[in-house]
């Protein structure tokens, strides 16, 4: 799987630009990606420097990311919780 932070994805349009870019490389490609974290994983065939080019082509600028940002949970409030794992002290 390959990780990306994207800190210049900003809407619904540039989701839909950064999918299409990777698509275009590998049209089965899996593509999941976290707006409100600017972060893609791809899981893919294609090389990870073709993915990373073709989102540049696109217009973005791709940072590797090595590992998938912790979930953090709602209370039951609303509130935020630490994310799993974490040591709230």
């Amino acid at each position: 799987m390959l990780r990306y932070q994207i800190d210049d994805m900003s809407c619904g349009h540039c989701v839909q630009a950064i999918t299409a870019a990777v698509k275009s490389v590998d049209p089965a490609a899996q593509v999941a990606i976290d707006l409100s974290r600017k972060s893609v994983e791809v899981t893919t065939t294609a090389a990870g420097p073709d993915v990373s080019d073709a989102i540049r082509e696109a217009g973005y600028a791709p940072a590797e990311a090595t590992e998938a940002a912790p979930v953090a949970k709602a209370s039951c409030c609303g509130g935020k919780r630490s994310p799993l794992g974490a040591d709230p002290r």
